[in-house]
């Protein structure tokens, strides 16, 4: 049997899905890639076999993943061109690499013509290529992550205690960003049971806005309340906190929003129009547990704040 690739092992969703795999599958069966040499360093330091990766560039990448049975692909942290293009770099290596599987973490929905995310756009391209290629693949549609809206929680509960943004009354099944790490790294250990399969990987209840603000009020004695404003004026929202709109601008150190406007507003437009409100059993079917619920996760929110943007891509 050939090696388990886990991509993207420097960020934040891939060194969560690295703890699972090792616990999965050892030291023996798995094979770290990214792009940040130091966290390679310290992978190899634990005697884990790494390889250095950078998607925007072919040179090297087939190299890279040969000896890979099955291998995730962990999208880029970067919306346009610039990210299809990486991820077609990668699909095409790992095709002439001779991998088996493509494990890929996509977006709840994404096959929708009419979801409005400009995230949707990359990921729906690249699903489109792998199968293209002819490569057997499991697409993980994952749900918005908890943590994002955890954090923006708080950041409106040190505020003036409102909430505002424009995805109203739609509903979403937000999941950890822990749990789609440990969907990742089931997805390859377990990849020979399934062939094209789409996976939708979400939280265990579908639930508004309103009634997530509501689960941070119980756990945290906050009396934060939800307020519907427009597409624009979420926009104006994340540009007076020095959010950049697009993922080509500059993002502050620290920032409790560390993914760009676009991509934020045009998610909760998503949601709005009901473009998210997918909802299955298929990571309880995955991974056999059930994922995180979103009280559990406000009373132990310490732990599940977004965190800085990793990417030390050029």
């Amino acid at each position: 049997m050939g090696k388990l690739f886990l991509t993207g092992a420097d960020g934040n969703l891939g060194m969560e899905a690295a703890k699972v795999l090792l616990e999965l599958a050892g030291k023996e069966q798995a094979v770290l890639c990214g792009y940040n040499q130091d966290v390679l360093k310290q992978y190899e330091a634990q005697g884990i076999e790494t390889r250095a990766v950078n998607f925007n560039s072919a040179d090297g990448l087939a190299e890279a993943f040969r000896g890979a049975e099955r291998l995730a692909l962990v999208s880029m942290p970067f919306v346009g061109p610039k990210r299809q293009n990486a991820h077609k770099n990668a699909v095409d290596a790992a095709k002439a690499a001779g991998v088996s599987q493509i494990i890929y973490t996509s977006l709840v929905n994404a096959g929708d013509e009419s979801n409005p995310s400009v995230e949707k756009k990359d990921h729906i391209f690249t699903e489109n290529y792998i199968k293209d290629a002819g490569m057997n693949y499991i697409f993980l549609r994952n749900s918005q992550y908890a943590e994002a809206m955890i954090t923006n929680y708080f950041t409106f509960a040190r505020g003036d205690g409102v909430l505002k943004n424009s995805q109203g009354d739609g509903k979403m099944a937000y999941i950890s960003r822990r749990d789609c790490a440990k969907a990742v790294a089931y997805a390859l250990v377990k990849g020979a049971e399934y062939t094209n399969a789409v996976l939708d990987i979400n939280g265990p209840q579908l639930m508004t806005i309103s009634e997530f603000v509501e689960y941070g009020n119980q756990a945290t004695g906050n009396h934060v309340t939800y307020q519907e404003i427009t597409d624009e004026e979420n926009y104006q929202i994340f540009d007076a906190m020095g959010v950049p709109r697009t993922t080509d601008g500059q993002f502050l150190k620290g920032s409790e929003a560390p993914f760009s406007s676009d991509g934020m507003v045009t998610f909760a437009q998503a949601i709005r129009l009901g473009k998210m409100d997918v909802f299955t059993k298929d990571f309880e079917k995955l991974t056999g547990q059930k994922a995180l619920t979103v009280q559990y996760m406000f009373e132990h929110a310490d732990d599940f704040q977004v965190g800085e943007r990793h990417s030390k891509d050029d």
